[in-house]
């Protein structure tokens, strides 16, 4: 069965998939700058990712995939839309704080910057001011201006 990633608005669907991965919604609701995208498989959200513009930089955030969906592919398939659509909207940074996934995001080419150089933007976000513990690894990746839109027709 071929999934298609697709734009999703927050929704109890999505905030339970969130929740079922142990991450944040508290601070959703209130950005104005979430763009979410999505795959699902039968009509059920199996996996998700949200970018947050600021400008130039953005935040990554929300990857969730379902358990009987991990390992897959899903999760580097959202990250390469979220990356996509980032950079067709002027974003040239992604940012992310991730506490578990160092190792897959350094895998797509993130890399471990000190908290102290995140971008103000950034600094200035929930998730960076106290959502994520001190102990999250913030994480870094510059985009290519010309970044397709993987599996997305225009």
């Amino acid at each position: 069965m071929k999934m298609r990633v697709e734009t999703l608005s927050l929704d109890p669907e999505v905030e339970a998939l969130l929740t079922e991965a142990g991450l944040q919604v508290s601070d959703l609701s209130g950005s104005p700058s979430l763009h979410l995208l999505g795959v699902r498989e039968g009509g059920r959200l199996v996996g998700l990712v949200g970018i947050e513009a600021y400008g130039s930089v953005g935040l990554l955030r929300s990857l969730a995939v379902t358990p009987v969906r991990r390992n897959a592919g899903l999760g580097m398939r959202l990250v390469s839309n979220a990356e996509a659509l980032a950079a067709a909207r002027g974003i040239q940074t992604l940012c992310l704080l991730t506490i578990t996934a160092a190792g897959f995001f350094a895998r797509l080419g993130y890399g471990v910057v000190p908290r102290s150089e995140a971008p103000a933007a950034i600094a200035a976000t929930a998730q960076f001011m106290g959502l994520c513990p001190a102990s999250s690894t913030f994480m870094r990746k510059g985009l290519a201006a010309d970044h397709s839109l993987p599996g997305r027709r225009a």
